[in-house]
């Protein structure tokens, strides 16, 4: 290359030499990377320059007048750069420096400059590929550790010949994977790599391996060569054991899985034996199938599957028992609806019955393995006629077979390949908590300190040595420095302690022990405990920021009842769901007042354990029997329990009162539309009944749950569904009028509609008994009202509606924006509700404490559990009140309590008849418009409640009408292309001109104590995410149900089929970030996550926006994409915790990529997901408990536990190093070396332990009724850097007040029996000790037991009689005079335990000074409730709140209730007047009630606890954050 191409290749820098000069030069890639960036020098070629400077270095000093040559040497210049000059000549004598010095640089030089630059060039080629080369060994041995096989994609997809044996893969040219699988984290060759990073990642565990490293250098080490390295190793090993034995359970379980056997065809059987294809549970046959386990099932065998059976493995339905196979797809996509699946038609025109499919041959050719569960590619060719294959026609693993006698398909993934495990995370990551980051830091903080401190006492050490030499015994007696810094690294060393990780384990297993019997999270209806499956994160419970729900089976039951009915223009609630609220009201009650029992308690929590039965046939056989007023109590006692909802009529009357009224007036006009609505329902439907010999009754198959409720229902009141045929069904109606019989009917089904997810509706067509004909038509709301014969009228009402409810959640969300607005901010103060109760007195007393708290309390109760049913007008104007400075209308809890105590019953309702009579106008019900105006209007209420809504709709038709239709409807279901839309347009043919019937409204029946639960969560400033594979119309309505969603929120639906995406979420972030949504919600669906995921911009914007919302409903949702939203959200929210939870096997991703996984041990999609996390819970409402008491408890425990850990090691070692300037700083230790080593071992590792296994700041109904007090873990209020320092600031002082005042007083006292280095060290030892355990057990723990007697007794008795026993039998006295000692010397000597006494006082004024300061000026939310809590009246109050997630511990000593019998009846006598005062007028005379509290109290003998203390809660201080409400 000539140096024109260079220079022109090449950018010129203009650098002004100290001649003011500029030059210009080329920059190659070498020099820019070996000169400093400060240095720059121009290109001068030697020609010109004089001979004399560019040979003679020696006058490079005079070379200022040099063009292009600094005066300075230049240290940027290297050896290597010098050689790229030209005709450079250097005297022999010459020095490196000179010649880096002088070498001018050639910048036209063509040859040696250009071959060197294409060595450069190779050279950095070289070092490239060996780069590339490495990072290529280092992924693929980490992908075989790992056991990650990647696979090129086939040519043509995967081709599989029907009975065939011994298929090949074809991308390896070996057998398929077998059919086994792991969902445990390791494997033989993965655990011990991925667990030694995991151990060393730990800083401190790395910083022990540094420490032990040099102790293993001989001459180095005062304490040993294998002090540390032993212990490191044998906590490592027990670690690392622990993670194996946890994993070897998860193993276990795999193969429990791996085991189970199903049937598969045995090619090799040629005779043909008979099987029956009808019958429900049919023999195995011996040698036809034969039975495998399931991991030895191979691509292309043939499986025979019965009902109920689990699928193993992934594949082509070939036969089914009546053509269509029914499978449940719970554990992989959420939906509780069943597949109906099929075989190809290819298939069953070749394989008619199970006896040929031993004979059918054929090919199926289907795509490589995929995690798309919602699309499949693929063909089959049987005698040259080749048909594709979709979704329809293959069953995945992880599905169960239902509603289908027998089922046989052909394999055609395995294992691995499975979708199910695909869409699984093959190695999850290990976790850590996020407090080990912190953690991680401190140890390099610590560890700098170590240095800083080693290098002062090393320094000093140096200063004493240059006066050594006027010592004679000292003379030669030098230690090089280097030893003396190595020797000081090592003896400050334990300032980290080993003991920190090992005591933390011995702290998380009580925790792990803790949460495991806890009863509170017990399920008395599965019998099933909690399980802590690992130790590691139990911390991370106590800072969680989100939550990701799955829905079927986590928030609800996956059971759906018949809610509510609105027939003939009125709500009829549905008996079964009023008896099932009553109970549940009488648990409540029972547990608020404490007097709870077992019976009561398995009323509200168990199933029913026989089919519910229907109170209408007792109805029949006793025409004159009316409840009793005692059994049904009274409508005003109902309006009572939600004294904010207002009065409703309708919506007290039941179903029971509906068929009773009809059987005593079977010609009234309600009874005739209600029995037409009734028969509807029991009509519409493709149920079918089964009567079998272990269950009484009838059991129905149904493909939907929904459709089994309707069904249910119907039977309940009246319609049992009897029989279903090939062309008829069967009804038993009860009776019309007194003495009246059931009778059995018969109805032809002539066709059968089907609902499709288009046409979202169903019809059924029949011929009733007197010959007319029929159609039954049920579908969604917005389909069914354009069917309907008065169409247009039912358009404008539902626009009327739609308008006012638009309007109504407007001002609910204007009221809550308001609200918001003046809501305090998140800074302090925010406990303004309890304090503005004592800012607004003229006086301050226990009265207006308790008001205060009890109003405070009451408002965010409110905030959340405002019940859906009520309109939001009603709570608009509730609000109003209470936030315009008026007293609140709203009773309080307290007034609540007093008011249902006054009623065993608080649901039931009147069933007279008569009632229902004097309700229904007959005028109205002739009145189409009223009628279909009060239908659509409940339909609103009832979708509003969460409820899944159908209308019903009917008419009657001719038979010219049917005949001609029916024609033309045979011909669609018979054609071969566009079948689905032809039959949808026919269908449209004969759904017209409707007459309404009426509506039902569908409960998905939530888990117990869901929306409780999630209110509280939500009061924690947790963010809950539902995560489900059901469809967005579903997963909506759940979160209205569950108050995941509030009556005015905004739904934010992102659809990319409706329209971009991309500016629908600009304009929601808009919209959130200017504060014009009150409550936004995010409901985005699967596929139009998968659209948003291949564009950067649009995910990045998407996760802004769920960020931002309230709550984020994703529905349609493979497994893979929930574990990515949580991946997102982990990764995108700095030092968020997320949490995930589930139940089933699509559910297993998330939660393992979730910092904290937790599965549901009580579902109904299996166990998969609970053998998988970390944590298992029976009941979603465990986890209020979960997070909120426990997670608080183990963080505050973790985080006091390490702080006081470094506090004890810090004031221990701190008098070491202030002692080393009295010896010279030559190591000599202040503590003799047999006691030195037991410090963390005996003496005090008692008071850190129970510190951090039993420290509890306040108590668990203080926590569950405050849930803002959760947000400590969130802000990592419990342990963070600042409070890091403060606890080391405390021990520095403290550690210096122990030293001077041993030193001051006793060591320079000349008179004395022993002050010795062993008497000096003793007392220093002796005061840690006992400071130590003082301030760990005393000072640092709130709720003081026994424990704090035991762990001081056993630690500071052990430290004296360690002594006493050290005095007795030590031998060597050497540097430390420890041979009776303590018993004949010093402590003899009443200076040295004055002394001690004078440094043990001095901590505690310290100490006490300090909390004294802090509790008057900066009071926490802690400091104020743990006075609260000394309150009887609010510790009620308190356990009031808490009453549904706590049942209070009995105490069970009887010396104690003796002992205290005085004390309680003072106290709840002063309880019931302050209650009784708070309740009389509390809003129109506040201040006189409060006054009056005041005087009741004032002589009390709890009085004076809120007395001492109201002057802290005057200061109005505090941290509680009060979250804005939405």
């Amino acid at each position: 290359m000539s140096h024109n191409a260079r220079k022109g290749q090449s950018s010129e820098n203009n650098v002004q030499t100290e001649s003011g000069r500029e030059s210009s030069r080329p920059v190659s890639l070498s020099q820019g990377l070996e000169r400093s960036p400060r240095n720059f020098i121009s290109a001068v070629s030697p020609e010109t320059l004089p001979y004399d400077q560019s040979s003679e270095p020696s006058k490079t000093s005079g070379s200022q007048n040099v063009p292009g040559v600094f005066k300075n040497r230049d240290r940027g210049f290297s050896l290597r750069r010098t050689l790229l000059t030209k005709n450079i000549k250097t005297s022999p004598q010459a020095r490196p420096e000179a010649i880096e010095l002088t070498a001018p640089i050639h910048a036209t030089s063509n040859a040696h400059p250009a071959k060197h630059e294409e060595e450069t060039v190779a050279s950095a080629r070289s070092g490239i590929l060996i780069w590339r080369l490495g990072k290529g060994l280092y992924t693929k041995a980490s992908k075989t550790i790992l056991g990650i096989n990647e696979l090129p994609p086939s040519a043509d997809g995967r081709h599989i010949f029907i009975n065939e044996a011994n298929l090949l893969d074809e991308r390896t040219q070996s057998p398929y994977i077998h059919n086994s699988i792991r969902s445990s984290r390791y494997s033989f060759f993965s655990f011990f790599p991925r667990q030694l990073f995991a151990q060393f990642s730990k800083l401190a565990n790395a910083y022990f391996l540094a420490i032990s490293i040099l102790q293993l250098i001989p001459g180095l080490s005062t304490t040993g060569q294998f002090t540390t390295i032993v212990p490191l190793l044998v906590f490592v090993g027990i670690s690392m054991g622990k993670e194996g034995w946890d994993d070897i359970r998860r193993w276990k379980l795999d193969k429990e899985e791996n085991n189970r056997t199903t049937y598969v065809l045995n090619r090799e059987f040629d005779a043909k034996e008979p099987t029956s294809e009808t019958d429900d549970n049919p023999p195995p046959l011996p040698h036809l199938w034969t039975a495998k386990k399931w991991l030895q099932i191979k691509v292309g065998d043939i499986i025979r599957l019965k009902r109920d059976d689990q699928v193993p493995a992934d594949m082509i339905l070939m036969y089914a028992d009546g053509t269509t196979a029914y499978t449940e797809t719970m554990a992989l996509d959420g939906e509780t609806n069943l597949k109906n699946k099929q075989p190809p038609v290819s298939l069953l025109n070749h394989c008619p019955t199970l006896d040929q499919v031993s004979d059918c041959h054929g090919e199926i050719v289907v795509e490589d393995p995929s995690m798309d569960l919602y699309r499949f590619e693929g063909k089959i060719s049987i005698a040259d006629q080749t048909l594709p294959l979709t979704t329809h026609e293959v069953i995945y693993r992880g599905s169960i077979l239902r509603n289908t006698p027998v089922a046989v398909g052909i394999v055609c993934y395995t294992g691995e390949e499975c979708r199910i495990r695909q869409n699984a995370n093959k190695n999850p990551r290990i976790k850590a908590p996020a407090l080990q980051s912190l953690v991680n830091r401190i140890v390099i903080l610590i560890a700098g300190f170590v240095l800083v401190l080693s290098l002062g006492c090393s320094f000093g050490y140096s200063d004493w040595n240059s006066h050594e030499d006027r010592a004679w015994y000292l003379s030669g007696a030098t230690v090089n420095w280097g030893q003396v810094l190595a020797s000081f690294i090592i003896a400050f060393n334990t300032l980290l302690p080993l003991s920190l990780y090992v005591s933390m384990e011995i702290v998380k297993v009580i925790q792990i022990f803790l949460m495991n019997s806890d009863v509170d999270l017990f399920d008395e209806v599965s019998n099933t405990p909690m399980q802590c499956q690992t130790s590691t994160i139990n911390e991370e419970l106590g800072q969680v920021s989100y939550i990701f729900s799955d829905k079927t089976g986590t928030l609800t039951k996956n059971e759906m009842k018949v809610n509510k009915l609105s027939c003939a223009g009125y709500v009829w609630n549905h008996e079964s769901d009023i008896n099932s609220l009553a109970a549940e009201t009488r648990v409540a009650e029972t547990r608020q007042n404490g007097k709870e029992n077992h019976s009561v308690s398995r009323e509200a929590g168990q199933p029913e354990q026989s089919p519910r039965r229907s109170n209408v046939w007792s109805i029949i056989g006793s025409s004159n029997s009316v409840h009793s007023p005692e059994d049904v109590g009274s409508s005003k006692d109902e309006r009572r329990r939600d004294v904010g909802k207002p009065a409703r009529p309708s919506h007290n009357t039941t179903t029971t009162q509906l068929i009773e009224y009809i059987y005593k007036n079977p010609l009234a006009p309600l009874a005739i539309k209600t029995r037409f609505f009734l028969l509807s329902i029991a009509l519409c439907h493709t149920c079918i009944p089964e009567s079998t010999e272990q269950q009484e009754g009838i059991r129905y198959q149904a493909t939907s749950p929904d459709e089994l409720a309707l069904v249910t229902a119907a039977q309940e009141m009246g319609y049992l569904f009897l029989d279903r045929q090939s062309s008829t069904v069967t009804l038993k109606i009860f009776g019309s009028g007194d003495g009246a019989e059931p009778v059995i009917a018969k109805y032809e089904v002539l066709n059968v509609i089907e609902f499709t997810s288009d046409r979202k509706r169903m019809s059924v067509i029949v011929r009733e008994p007197d010959g007319r004909i029929c159609i039954h038509c049920k579908g969604a709301d917005s389909v069914v009202r354009d069917l309907l014969r008065l169409a247009d009228l039912a358009a404008a009402q539902a626009k009327a509606i739609e308008q006012q409810t638009t309007k109504e959640k407007s001002l609910g969300a204007q009221e809550a924006l308001r609200r918001q607005s003046t809501a305090p901010s998140l800074g302090r103060p925010s406990f303004d509700a309890v304090g503005a109760g004592r800012r607004t007195s003229s006086f301050q007393g226990k009265g207006s404490v308790r008001y205060s708290v009890d109003q405070w309390l009451s408002d965010r109760e409110a905030d959340t559990a405002i019940s859906p049913t009520s309109p939001v007008t009603a709570h608009t104007q509730s609000l109003s009140r209470r936030t315009s400075g008026q007293p609140s209308s709203r009773r309080s809890s307290m007034q609540e309590r007093n008011l249902q105590s006054k009623s065993h019953d608080t649901i039931r309702v009147s069933s007279s008849s008569a009632e229902v009579k004097d309700l229904v106008d007959d005028n109205l019900l002739l009145k189409d418009s009223w009628l279909i105006g009060q239908t659509l209007r409940h339909l609103n209420e009832f979708a509003n409640e969460g409820l899944r809504t159908l209308l019903h709709a009917a008419r009657y038709i001719s038979e010219d009408e049917y005949r001609n239709w029916a024609e033309a409807y045979r011909e669609a279901t018979t054609s071969l292309t566009s079948r689905e839309k032809r039959i949808s347009e026919v269908a449209d043919l004969i759904e017209k001109d409707f007459e309404l019937i009426g509506a039902t409204a569908i409960e998905d029946k939530l888990q117990d104590g869901v929306p409780d639960t999630i209110d509280r969560l939500r009061r924690a400033n947790i963010k809950l995410w539902m995560l489900t594979g059901d469809k967005r119309e579903t997963a909506i309505s759940i979160s209205r149900s569950c108050r995941l969603a509030k009556d005015y929120s905004t739904f934010i639906i992102l659809d990319h089929v409706v329209g971009p995406v991309d500016q629908e979420i600009a304009n929601a972030l808009l919209d959130i970030e200017q504060g014009r949504v009150a409550h936004a919600v995010l409901v985005v669906d699967g596929a139009t996550l998968a659209s948003i995921e291949s564009h950067t911009a649009h995910k990045a914007a998407l996760l802004d926006l769920a960020i931002l919302v309230d709550s984020v409903i994703c529905c349609r949702a493979s497994p893979s994409q929930k574990a990515m939203l949580v991946k997102s959200i982990r990764r995108r929210v700095n030092g968020a915790v997320t949490l995930a939870i589930g139940d089933g096997a699509n559910d297993v991703a998330m939660i393992q990529e979730a910092d904290v996984g937790i599965g549901i041990s009580g579902g109904k999609e299996g166990l998969q997901a609970a053998r998988t996390s970390d944590y298992a819970i029976a009941q979603f409402r465990f986890l209020c408990k979960l997070l909120l008491v426990h997670g608080r408890y183990n963080y505050d425990r973790i985080s006091k536990y390490i702080l006081g850990t470094t506090y004890k090691e810090l004031l221990f070692y701190l008098t070491q190093a202030l002692y080393q300037r009295s010896n010279g700083y030559t190591g000599t230790s202040l503590y003799e070396s047999w006691s030195l080593s037991w410090y963390n071992t005996f003496f005090t590792s008692l008071p850190i332990i129970f510190l951090g296994a039993f420290m509890a700041e306040l108590s668990p109904v203080t926590l569950l009724a405050v849930p803002e007090l959760y947000t400590k873990g969130q802000r990592k209020g419990s342990f963070n850097f600042k409070l890091y320092l403060l606890w080391n600031f405390m021990a520095t002082v403290e550690a210096m007040l122990v030293f001077f005042i041993m030193y001051g007083i006793y060591a320079r006292t000349t008179f004395t029996l022993d002050n010795g280095l062993f008497a000096m060290g003793v007392m220093t030892y002796t005061a840690s000790v006992i400071i130590v355990n003082l301030k760990l057990q005393v000072l640092e723990i709130h709720n003081k037991n026994i424990l704090v007697v035991i762990a001081l007794v056993v630690s500071i008795g052990a430290w004296f009689a360690w002594n006493i026993v050290l005095s007795a039998v030590y031998q060597n006295n050497g540097v430390y005079n420890v041979k009776s000692g303590l018993l004949e010397r010093f402590g003899r000597n009443a200076l040295w335990w004055l002394t001690l006494t004078v440094i043990v006082l001095s901590f505690l004024l310290f100490e006490l000074a300090i909390k004294a300061l802090k509790a008057n000026f900066l009071p926490s939310d802690v400091d104020v409730f743990q006075v609260y809590e000394q309150d009887p009246v609010l510790r009620q109050r308190f356990q009031v709140s808490a009453a549904p997630f706590h049942q209070p511990a009995k105490t069970h000593s009887n010396h104690k209730n003796k002992a205290d019998g005085e004390t309680k009846a003072a106290v709840e006598a002063d309880r019931e007047a302050q209650v009784e005062a708070m309740l009389q007028n509390r809003a129109s005379d506040k201040d006189g009630t409060l006054a009056a509290a005041l005087r009741l109290g004032r002589d009390s003998k709890i009085g004076s606890v809120i007395r001492n203390s109201i002057d802290v809660f005057s200061k109005g201080f505090g941290l509680v954050r009060k979250e804005q409400r939405r």
